[in-house]
């Protein structure tokens, strides 16, 4: 039964009732995946009505510029947020009863808008659903906990831990240094529980004070909304107990970078089986599509999955991230790797993205990429047996290259929209742009006096 817009409205009234609420943020996810919006008092929000916001914030780049050319439908113009019902969940740090919910952007005639990332990741899912199939998901997050250091010519230090001391070398699966943050681990679990947020392990990984925590596996919209409330409710954690969480792909000279890995699998939509996996439990044709798919897709997706110029640091050789797509069984070397697993649960680790991504976009580029794979039938490499690190490099190796195999893939731009596509390619070459004309510490250092 389709929910009319007055059932939402109801349901989302009871909601605020039962929960007392004082106060309403508003959310909707920029390009970069930060949260943009408007915070309005309870007596002033109605859920039938939403509220507007200016288009442009879906063309800002990261530093809050934007392109040169305006890609917004009406010059400076307004969209509508209209309430998504099962996003509603309350603020836990929120000093008065405050609640939180993620908005769909409309354009005024009713349709969506195209540059919202949480659409573009639904108009993938829809192409599932039209086949017949849900893909299932479930994201990976690294991130790092370091020090409070407001200058950004320092580099960034591990915290102090309760022990008064900062770790030494790496630890990567030790307990005893996650127990170094337990009050930040406690406060995290306790907040993601209040919000629904459905977190599955949590992990020392190798870096020093790096962390990753696994999010239940489950339908792609749903998993993103969690990842992009994740990161603001560990930031927000982090901030109360005097230290920093950093999504940053490659944040420390001499450290790994951040990743978040995403595995894949997809299941009829009448039978709920995986349709990776035939009836005997060997895997089905469409399965290795899907990685054909990948392989196929990504090196032009790259720019949804490295987003930034750091970005490109982390993809290098020997450091525990892909700088290839060969795909292999249960091999971390690989940027495609198949973990060992029962039939209903087999599925595909896309181990290219950073955690630095907006996830809705890396999700559902992800998606895509396996999608063409399935619909065109494209044919994987073999399997990799030894060390994908001894393979030649198949991605890009800098944000500019990445936006120039992005607009010249036309199965992309189909799929994502080409105005889609010609908006996010400015935003990030404007970004590539500003980059650039920052003299860095290394070039003062090292010509300066002697070229």
């Amino acid at each position: 039964m389709v929910q009319t817009p007055e059932d939402t409205a109801r349901q989302i009234q009871h909601w605020l009732d039962e929960h007392r609420i004082t106060e309403i943020e508003c959310l909707v996810s920029d390009m970069a995946g930060q949260a943009r919006g408007k915070v309005v008092p309870r007596h002033k929000y109605d859920p039938r009505v939403g509220l507007r916001l200016p288009e442009a914030v879906l063309t800002m780049t990261v530093t809050g510029d934007y392109p040169e050319k305006d890609f917004t439908s009406v010059a400076d113009g307004d969209m509508v947020l209209l309430p998504d019902a099962g996003s509603l969940r309350p603020v836990p740090w929120a000093k008065e009863p405050t609640a939180q919910i993620i908005h769909h952007c409309h354009r005024f005639d009713g349709s969506e808008m195209p540059l919202s990332p949480r659409n573009v990741l639904r108009r993938i899912i829809g192409l599932f659903e039209a086949e017949g199939w849900q893909p299932v998901v479930a994201p990976e997050m690294e991130f790092y906990l370091v020090q409070v250091e407001p200058d950004e010519d320092i580099p960034l230090k591990p915290p102090v831990g309760r022990t008064r001391r900062t770790e030494a070398g790496m630890q990567s699966f030790s307990l005893d240094s996650i127990n170094e943050y337990d009050d930040i681990f406690d406060v995290m679990y306790d907040w993601c529980e209040a919000q629904g947020i459905q977190l599955d392990t949590l992990i020392h990984e190798m870096g020093t004070a790096q962390m990753e925590i696994n999010l239940d596996h489950g339908d792609p919209l749903a998993l993103a909304d969690q990842a992009f409330l994740f990161k603001r409710t560990i930031r927000e954690v982090a901030i109360r107990h005097q230290m920093y969480a950093t999504f940053m792909a490659k944040p420390m000279q001499g450290q790994p970078g951040s990743a978040m890995h995403i595995h894949h699998s997809v299941v009829d939509r009448t039978t709920g089986n995986n349709i990776f996996s035939r009836p005997d439990g060997e895997p089905t044709e469409v399965f290795f599509h899907y990685i054909g798919g990948l392989q196929a897709f990504l090196p032009a997706a790259t720019a949804f999955f490295a987003p930034y110029v750091n970005s490109y640091r982390r993809l290098s050789r020997y450091t525990s991230a892909p700088i290839n797509l060969s795909w292999g069984y249960d091999n971390r070397t690989c940027g495609l790797r198949v973990p060992h697993s029962g039939p209903q649960a087999r599925r595909v680790e896309n181990r290219l993205a950073g955690v630095d991504v907006n996830p809705y976009l890396a999700i559902a580029a992800s998606l895509a990429c396996g999608y063409l794979g399935m619909k065109q039938g494209i044919k994987p490499s073999e399997p990799l047996v030894g060390s994908a690190y001894e393979q030649p490099h198949q991605l890009p190796r800098h944000l500019d290259m990445a936006v120039e195999k992005l607009m010249a893939c036309e199965p992309l731009v189909e799929v994502f929209g080409e105005h889609f596509i010609q908006t996010y390619s400015a935003i990030k070459e404007a970004e590539y742009s500003e980059y650039f004309d920052v003299v860095s510490p290394w070039e003062r250092r090292f010509l300066l006096l002697n070229v």
